[in-house]
Protein backbone atom coordinates (compact mmCIF):
# COMPACT_ATOMS: atom_id res chain seq x y z
CA UNK A 1 0.00 0.00 0.00
CA UNK A 2 1.31 3.51 -1.04
CA UNK A 3 2.12 6.44 1.44
CA UNK A 4 -0.96 8.24 0.55
CA UNK A 5 -3.34 5.40 0.75
CA UNK A 6 -1.87 4.89 4.56
CA UNK A 7 -2.51 8.34 5.25
CA UNK A 8 -6.21 8.16 3.95
CA UNK A 9 -6.45 5.60 6.54
CA UNK A 10 -5.34 8.46 9.23
CA UNK A 11 -7.66 9.65 12.06
CA UNK A 12 -7.50 13.64 11.62
CA UNK A 13 -6.93 15.93 14.06
CA UNK A 14 -5.01 15.25 16.66
CA UNK A 15 -7.91 16.39 19.19
CA UNK A 16 -10.65 14.27 17.66
CA UNK A 17 -7.93 11.21 18.24
CA UNK A 18 -8.42 8.23 20.79
CA UNK A 19 -6.37 8.65 23.48
CA UNK A 20 -3.47 6.38 22.87
CA UNK A 21 -3.43 8.05 19.13
CA UNK A 22 -2.92 11.59 21.09
CA UNK A 23 -0.46 9.96 23.64
CA UNK A 24 1.65 8.06 20.54
CA UNK A 25 1.47 11.28 18.39
CA UNK A 26 2.75 13.71 21.13
CA UNK A 27 5.67 10.68 21.94
CA UNK A 28 6.69 10.83 18.38
CA UNK A 29 6.99 14.55 18.23
CA UNK A 30 8.91 15.29 21.32
CA UNK A 31 11.35 12.24 20.11
CA UNK A 32 11.90 13.76 16.59
CA UNK A 33 12.33 17.22 18.17
CA UNK A 34 15.36 16.27 20.44
CA UNK A 35 16.69 14.14 17.69
CA UNK A 36 16.31 17.56 15.87
CA UNK A 37 18.16 19.39 18.93
CA UNK A 38 20.48 16.40 19.05
CA UNK A 39 21.75 17.43 15.07
CA UNK A 40 21.52 20.68 15.79
CA UNK A 41 24.15 20.63 18.74
CA UNK A 42 26.19 18.01 17.07
CA UNK A 43 26.33 20.44 13.67
CA UNK A 44 26.87 23.13 15.99
CA UNK A 45 30.08 21.68 17.43
CA UNK A 46 31.63 21.02 14.23
CA UNK A 47 30.85 24.17 12.62
CA UNK A 48 32.10 26.03 15.56
CA UNK A 49 35.68 23.86 15.91
CA UNK A 50 36.17 23.36 12.28
CA UNK A 51 35.53 27.21 11.58
CA UNK A 52 33.78 25.71 8.42
CA UNK A 53 31.11 28.50 6.87
CA UNK A 54 32.54 30.59 9.93
CA UNK A 55 34.95 32.89 8.41
CA UNK A 56 33.06 33.66 5.06
CA UNK A 57 29.77 34.75 7.15
CA UNK A 58 31.50 36.78 9.50
CA UNK A 59 32.70 38.71 6.46
CA UNK A 60 29.51 39.28 4.91
CA UNK A 61 28.69 41.16 8.26
CA UNK A 62 31.48 42.52 8.12
CA UNK A 63 31.09 44.47 5.06
CA UNK A 64 27.35 45.03 5.65
CA UNK A 65 26.20 42.44 3.36
CA UNK A 66 24.21 40.23 6.40
CA UNK A 67 21.02 39.91 4.29
CA UNK A 68 22.83 37.57 2.03
CA UNK A 69 22.85 35.23 5.21
CA UNK A 70 19.28 36.21 6.29
CA UNK A 71 17.69 35.66 2.58
CA UNK A 72 19.59 32.20 2.26
CA UNK A 73 18.10 30.99 5.41
CA UNK A 74 14.64 32.37 4.72
CA UNK A 75 15.10 30.18 1.49
CA UNK A 76 16.26 27.22 3.50
CA UNK A 77 13.63 27.32 5.85
CA UNK A 78 11.15 27.85 3.38
CA UNK A 79 12.47 24.54 1.67
CA UNK A 80 12.62 22.96 4.85
CA UNK A 81 9.10 23.52 5.57
CA UNK A 82 7.67 22.12 2.39
CA UNK A 83 9.33 18.89 3.15
CA UNK A 84 8.64 18.44 6.53
CA UNK A 85 4.91 18.95 5.15
CA UNK A 86 4.93 17.03 2.18
CA UNK A 87 2.72 13.91 1.56
CA UNK A 88 5.62 12.24 -0.77
CA UNK A 89 6.73 9.98 2.05
CA UNK A 90 8.64 10.14 5.83
CA UNK A 91 11.89 10.36 3.93
CA UNK A 92 11.37 13.82 2.36
CA UNK A 93 9.17 15.18 5.88
CA UNK A 94 12.92 13.53 8.02
CA UNK A 95 14.80 15.02 5.16
CA UNK A 96 13.13 18.59 5.54
CA UNK A 97 13.52 18.45 9.45
CA UNK A 98 17.31 17.47 9.05
CA UNK A 99 17.87 20.32 6.70
CA UNK A 100 16.20 22.98 8.92
CA UNK A 101 18.56 22.13 11.85
CA UNK A 102 21.48 22.59 9.59
CA UNK A 103 20.53 25.66 8.80
CA UNK A 104 20.04 26.50 12.59
CA UNK A 105 23.73 25.26 13.23
CA UNK A 106 24.68 27.68 10.19
CA UNK A 107 23.08 30.88 11.30
CA UNK A 108 24.24 29.97 14.93
CA UNK A 109 27.76 29.83 14.05
CA UNK A 110 29.26 33.28 14.04
CA UNK A 111 27.59 33.63 17.55
CA UNK A 112 28.61 30.81 19.05
CA UNK A 113 31.73 31.66 17.59
CA UNK A 114 32.49 34.66 19.20
CA UNK A 115 30.99 33.42 22.46
CA UNK A 116 33.04 30.49 22.54
CA UNK A 117 36.36 32.92 21.91
CA UNK A 118 35.36 34.13 25.66
CA UNK A 119 36.71 32.48 28.97
CA UNK A 120 33.92 31.71 30.23
CA UNK A 121 32.14 30.95 26.90
CA UNK A 122 31.32 27.69 26.88
CA UNK A 123 30.02 27.46 30.37
CA UNK A 124 27.85 30.68 28.57
CA UNK A 125 26.50 28.66 25.81
CA UNK A 126 25.92 26.10 28.65
CA UNK A 127 24.04 28.13 30.57
CA UNK A 128 21.67 29.53 28.08
CA UNK A 129 20.71 26.03 27.11
CA UNK A 130 19.83 24.90 30.38
CA UNK A 131 17.70 28.45 30.74
CA UNK A 132 16.01 27.75 27.45
CA UNK A 133 15.01 24.62 28.17
CA UNK A 134 13.40 25.21 31.60
CA UNK A 135 11.73 28.23 29.64
CA UNK A 136 10.90 25.55 27.00
CA UNK A 137 9.46 22.85 29.51
CA UNK A 138 7.80 25.24 31.54
CA UNK A 139 5.81 26.77 28.36
CA UNK A 140 5.20 23.18 27.49
CA UNK A 141 3.54 21.89 30.70
CA UNK A 142 1.49 25.08 31.07
CA UNK A 143 0.01 23.83 27.66
CA UNK A 144 0.15 19.86 28.47
CA UNK A 145 -1.64 19.97 32.17
CA UNK A 146 -4.23 22.99 30.86
CA UNK A 147 -5.00 22.04 27.30
CA UNK A 148 -5.96 25.51 26.65
CA UNK A 149 -5.62 26.15 22.95
CA UNK A 150 -3.71 29.38 22.49
CA UNK A 151 -4.26 30.09 19.27
CA UNK A 152 -5.99 33.55 20.09
CA UNK A 153 -2.29 34.37 20.48
CA UNK A 154 -1.88 34.49 16.05
CA UNK A 155 -3.02 37.79 15.66
CA UNK A 156 -0.90 39.03 18.81
CA UNK A 157 2.22 37.19 17.32
CA UNK A 158 2.37 38.48 14.22
CA UNK A 159 2.00 41.66 15.06
CA UNK A 160 4.88 41.42 17.47
CA UNK A 161 7.31 39.87 15.40
CA UNK A 162 5.87 42.50 12.55
CA UNK A 163 7.00 45.19 15.05
CA UNK A 164 10.25 43.74 15.79
CA UNK A 165 10.88 43.61 12.45
CA UNK A 166 10.34 47.30 12.02
CA UNK A 167 12.56 47.86 14.65
CA UNK A 168 15.33 45.44 13.32
CA UNK A 169 15.35 47.64 9.71
CA UNK A 170 15.05 50.98 11.52
CA UNK A 171 17.92 50.00 13.69
CA UNK A 172 19.84 48.66 10.64
CA UNK A 173 19.31 52.10 8.77
CA UNK A 174 19.74 54.92 11.66
CA UNK A 175 22.86 52.63 13.14
CA UNK A 176 21.58 51.98 16.55
CA UNK A 177 22.07 48.79 19.01
CA UNK A 178 18.71 47.48 20.10
CA UNK A 179 20.04 46.48 22.70
CA UNK A 180 19.41 44.59 26.28
CA UNK A 181 15.29 45.35 26.30
CA UNK A 182 14.73 44.54 22.47
CA UNK A 183 16.29 41.07 23.70
CA UNK A 184 13.86 41.15 26.49
CA UNK A 185 10.99 41.70 24.08
CA UNK A 186 12.12 38.87 21.67
CA UNK A 187 12.30 36.21 24.71
CA UNK A 188 8.89 37.15 25.35
CA UNK A 189 7.71 36.93 22.15
CA UNK A 190 9.29 33.52 21.73
CA UNK A 191 7.48 32.28 25.02
CA UNK A 192 4.81 33.35 23.21
CA UNK A 193 5.54 31.05 19.78
CA UNK A 194 6.14 28.33 22.05
CA UNK A 195 3.11 28.23 23.53
CA UNK A 196 1.46 29.22 20.30
CA UNK A 197 2.59 26.35 18.62
CA UNK A 198 2.53 23.64 21.45
CA UNK A 199 -1.44 24.55 21.57
CA UNK A 200 -0.96 23.66 17.94
CA UNK A 201 0.28 19.77 18.20
CA UNK A 202 -2.82 19.52 20.12
CA UNK A 203 -5.21 21.23 18.13
CA UNK A 204 -4.25 22.05 14.64
CA UNK A 205 -2.04 19.04 13.45
CA UNK A 206 -3.49 15.57 12.04
CA UNK A 207 -2.32 12.39 13.48
CA UNK A 208 0.32 11.87 10.88
CA UNK A 209 1.99 15.12 10.72
CA UNK A 210 4.93 14.90 13.89
CA UNK A 211 7.52 15.57 11.80
CA UNK A 212 6.25 18.82 10.66
CA UNK A 213 4.94 19.75 14.31
CA UNK A 214 8.41 18.86 15.31
CA UNK A 215 9.87 21.35 12.88
CA UNK A 216 7.35 24.49 14.21
CA UNK A 217 8.14 23.57 17.45
CA UNK A 218 12.22 23.39 17.21
CA UNK A 219 11.84 26.69 14.90
CA UNK A 220 10.58 28.19 18.32
CA UNK A 221 12.90 26.88 20.27
CA UNK A 222 16.21 28.05 18.61
CA UNK A 223 14.63 31.64 18.67
CA UNK A 224 14.55 31.33 21.49
CA UNK A 225 17.66 29.86 22.49
CA UNK A 226 19.52 32.60 19.72
CA UNK A 227 18.00 35.60 22.17
CA UNK A 228 18.70 33.80 25.23
CA UNK A 229 22.06 33.11 24.61
CA UNK A 230 22.35 37.15 23.63
CA UNK A 231 21.25 38.14 26.69
CA UNK A 232 23.27 36.24 28.94
CA UNK A 233 26.26 37.77 26.74
CA UNK A 234 25.14 40.78 27.68
CA UNK A 235 24.90 39.96 31.23
CA UNK A 236 28.18 38.76 31.13
CA UNK A 237 30.03 41.75 29.78
CA UNK A 238 28.37 44.22 31.64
Amino acid sequence: MSYLADRADQDGFVVDAVLDERVAFIRRVYAHLLGAVLLFVAASAVIVKTGVLVGPMLNLIAAGQWWLILIAFLGGTWVAQRMAQSEAGPAVQYAGLGLYALLEAAIFAPLLTIISMRMNGPDLILQAGTVTLLIFGGLTAIVMLTRTDFSFLRNILWLGSLAALGLMVVSFFAGFSLGLLFVCGMIVLMSGYILYETSGVLHHFRTDQHVAASLALFASLATLFWYVLQLMSILDRD
